[in-house]
């Protein structure tokens, strides 16, 4: 059953990533055509309808702040060909070229391969759209176990709406689609421990279809689950730190802190650490141990029945931190509770007051000191620009 579940998960987070470059492309598609790069274009006596010169848009991406260099942005349109969401319009290039070529979103011709996998996401998304939207939406915050949860659903309601709304004409049929949601990583369990079923079992959409997607991510790799350890980190970091400033140090010096190399800001790394069903992190590639910083600055453990004891020499405190281009700027580490390892003192994390050994309580709301570092991450990366954060830190 393990094998079965860890296979499942596999699928699910190669077919979230397929989505997750999907979005990501039909965004930059509806930019185009929005900044006018995408237009009829007339190459040897022939016209050639909604294309984009390939040079034109590397400097775009350049310009707008997608890409930090050439090279980078030939990379993100290449991960875009790979995927089949652009092509060279006669198809005569397999690679994209920074030339003065012409390309164009298969979206855009026709030519967009319609498989199952490819359907089920579009299903998903059109479900998404339409149940955010409506007045009364079955998708609402709710609690279980004491932790809130953003935009959920029961399962029998979810069935009740889709046969409602004609989205499937028997209940059997409408399980079957959100077994399929889940499958694909579109919806899952919110503690990720069941299947779909057709009863008060409490579900999310896994995909923030609204969310603005940086194409810098298109580039991360799939994580490789590393060994069971609950002092595990993950890291913010930057794809390309620029020269000079591929380090920092804790806003609050400690003798046990070294630099932590290649660590800014962007995205989540997290290392090894048990996972539930379907419980995937965002996933970018791993970072050595000295990279990740893998002295906790921790004096001594502290457990959550310390941190909640009536009395306890503990301060509770709101952080708002609105991320700049490349994110927070800082590293959390450990587990039930995690913590604070690290803080770029030139982030926006130390400008909202965040400092080491704070103690992470909610985030956006959700309350998270059971949660283990692999869920509190998909949090922060899944969520909106401005973080908010609630910790704990110890009475000086």
């Amino acid at each position: 059953m393990e094998s079965l579940h860890g296979n499942l998960k596999k699928k699910a987070t190669e077919r979230q990533h397929r989505a997750e470059v999907m979005i990501a492309g039909e965004q930059l598609r509806l930019r185009l055509h929005d900044g006018k790069l995408i237009k009829d274009r007339r190459y040897h006596l022939r016209t050639y309808p909604n294309c984009f010169v390939a040079k034109e848009l590397t400097d775009w991406l350049i310009d707008h702040k997608e890409a930090p260099d050439r090279e980078t942005g030939i990379r993100l349109m290449q991960k875009l060909m790979d995927h089949y969401i652009i092509h060279h319009v006669c198809d005569e290039h397999s690679d994209y070229k920074d030339a003065k070529l012409l390309y164009r979103f298969r979206k855009d011709d026709g030519t967009f391969p319609l498989n199952k996998d490819v359907k089920v996401f579009m299903r998903g998304q059109s479900l998404y759209e339409t149940l955010i939207s409506v007045d009364d939406s079955i998708l609402k915050a709710r609690e279980e176990n004491a932790i809130k949860y953003q935009r959920t659903f029961l399962g029998c309601d979810m069935v009740d709406w889709l046969t409602q709304e004609g989205e499937a004409v028997s209940r059997k049929e409408a399980v079957e689609l959100c077994r399929a949601l889940l499958e694909h990583g579109i919806i899952q369990h919110v503690s990720n421990k069941h299947h779909f079923f057709d009863n008060n079992l409490l579900y999310q959409f896994r995909i923030n279809f609204r969310r603005r997607r940086r194409l810098t991510e298109l580039l991360t790799e799939t994580l490789r689950p590393g060994p069971e350890s609950p002092d595990s980190p993950f890291c913010l970091r930057k794809l390309h730190p620029e020269q000079g400033n591929t380090s920092f140090l804790s806003v609050q010096t400690n003798k046990e802190i070294k630099l932590v190399s290649a660590v800014r800001r962007s995205s989540v790394t997290s290392l090894g650490g048990p996972s539930s069903y379907y419980n995937t992190p965002p996933s970018l590639g791993l970072l050595s141990a000295t990279e990740c910083n893998p002295k906790s600055v921790l004096k001594k453990p502290v457990t959550n029945e310390e941190l909640l004891t009536p009395g306890a020499p503990y301060v509770k405190k709101t952080l708002t931190i609105v991320g700049d281009a490349v994110g927070w700027g800082f590293v959390v580490r450990g587990g039930r509770p995690c913590h604070i390892q690290a803080v770029d003192p030139g982030g926006p994390a130390a400008a909202a007051g965040m400092k080491v050994r704070q103690f992470v309580c909610s985030v956006n709301g959700m309350y998270v000191l059971h949660l283990d570092y692999q869920t509190i991450s998909n949090l922060i990366m899944t969520g909106p620009r401005t973080l908010v954060l609630e910790v704990m830190e110890a009475i000086e």
